[in-house]
């Protein structure tokens, strides 16, 4: 099979992919659109065991009650129940999936809206449709195709997104200085060790702080940046800056943060003018 009957195989196979699955959205039959979405309640927050692994999160006890049914349940987050728990603190509440008529098949997540109508299955197949036509317009063509054809829509898109991340990365920057500043302590610090498959290790290591807010809030939170050697952090005594409104957003150093924020828009910035500039360059030669 030559390249262009491999594509119309591609494009034949990727595009009945999306076809179905605009097609399931718009008939309401996606499993996003079956789930149920309801809101559970932190009852109980269990410390973390000092050295156990970060992948099961922060162990809690969460009730929620059925839509359909009025019927209320107690569940742990014990076991693979989707978002890992980072933040957790008596009385949060957390956004809780299940397919309908199943609530003992729970799933935490991060929001309630999360998963939306399921367009991003076929959304991606409508993607791999359109990367293998620019493929072969650009074995054809020339080189030149492939850079308007991938860079063009990526700057499109950039351009058109930069404004509002800027706007939200200068909001973050401006909610620093309104951040709550309280003592903390780091209760455990948690380690995975993983192995790639030439067998060479790796470590993870993710310190698990604890504080108290200012309206009595007792919050118990992975910090997986900015402190100093984690391996011997268990039991310091650090100062937590948080947001009132959320203290799931917290940093320990603030000017850090906030260089780091500006960091974060000049490469925004950057990266849309390396992609305009090629997608550009690719122009002339067409």
């Amino acid at each position: 099979m030559d390249q262009h009957g491999f594509l119309a195989l591609w494009c034949g196979v990727f595009g009945a992919w999306a076809l179905i699955g605009f097609g399931r959205s718009l008939a309401g039959a996606t499993r996003a659109q079956r789930t149920v979405r309801t809101k559970g309640r932190i009852e109980r927050v269990d410390v973390p065991r000092h050295g156990s692994s970060p992948k099961s999160g922060i162990g809690v006890v969460v009730s929620f009650r059925d839509p359909a049914t009025g019927e209320e349940f107690t569940v742990t987050n014990d076991g693979d129940r989707g978002e890992v728990i980072s933040a957790a603190w008596t009385g949060r509440e957390i956004a809780v999936h299940y397919p309908n008529g199943k609530p003992h098949a729970f799933r935490f997540a991060r929001n309630l809206s999360e998963g939306g109508r399921g367009l991003g299955p076929p959304a991606f197949a409508l993607f791999l449709v359109y990367a293998g036509l620019v493929t072969v317009a650009a074995t054809d063509r020339g080189w030149p195709w492939a850079l308007v054809g991938f860079c063009g829509p990526l700057a499109l898109s950039g351009l058109y997104h930069l404004p509002g991340n800027l706007r939200d990365r200068n909001r973050r920057i401006d909610a620093l200085a309104a951040m709550a500043s309280v003592p903390g302590r780091v209760v455990a610090v948690l380690k995975s060790v993983s192995a790639d498959e030439d067998g060479h290790t790796s470590t993870r290591l993710v310190p698990v702080v604890a504080f108290t807010t200012l309206d009595g809030r007792e919050v118990t939170a992975y910090c997986e940046s900015g402190l100093r050697n984690p391996d011997r952090s268990w039991g310091r005594d650090i100062t937590i800056h948080y947001a009132p409104d959320d203290p799931a957003v917290f940093v320990l150093d603030i000017e850090a943060e906030r260089r780091s924020w500006y960091w974060d828009i000049t490469a925004d910035v950057v990266g849309v003018l390396i992609v305009a500039t090629a997608a550009v360059a690719g122009l002339p030669a067409l």
